[in-house]
């Protein structure tokens, strides 16, 4: 189906149906309904989620990046951005230059329960429970716990969702 077909019926353009399609324009009721209408689709068929069979968030673990990570967000969230709930195990100080990684975009954080240390250049810097940090992701960064586990909640850009989530 083109933007084309549905636009007339629905009475929105298809430059404005695309731009509410990919995220670029927040979407009205007035909208949601005219566009339901000229799908042929209840409003309940349009903004449900496609399977609610399985709700349950497994953890994926990386043993040897001392990392456990539970995507929150599945196919892209909202505007292509990543939320993904981490468990860094890394010690502080056991940091080589291989451990670095550089990428296009922007990273940010808050720690929920430790101690991060965010290795963020020449510069080693200590995030506590309740703080966060956001940063750009072309400064060479790595993560590591302080004196014990630590769990972070990270929002990530496309970038930053394939290079830290699927090494």
């Amino acid at each position: 189906m083109t933007l084309k077909g549905p636009s007339p019926r629905a009475g929105i353009s298809p430059s404005q149906l695309s731009r509410i399609e990919t995220g670029h324009r927040r979407i009205s009721l007035d909208q949601l309904t005219a566009i339901s209408g000229a799908l042929g689709k209840s409003l309940d068929e349009l903004v449900e989620s496609p399977d609610d069979s399985d709700v349950v968030i497994r953890p994926d673990r990386d043993d040897t990046r001392g990392l456990t990570t539970w995507l929150l967000t599945k196919d892209n969230g909202p505007r292509g951005l990543t939320v993904a709930k981490m468990r860094i195990t890394d010690p502080a100080g056991s940091v080589t230059p291989d451990d670095f990684g550089v990428h296009p975009g922007r990273d940010w954080f808050t720690v929920l329960s430790g101690t991060v240390i965010l290795y963020l250049g020449e510069r080693v810097i200590r995030i506590e429970a309740g703080q966060a940090a956001s940063f750009s992701t072309m400064t060479p960064h790595t993560l590591r716990s302080d004196r014990g586990p630590a769990e972070i909640l990270c929002i990530l850009d496309h970038n930053g969702e394939r290079s830290h989530l699927h090494i």
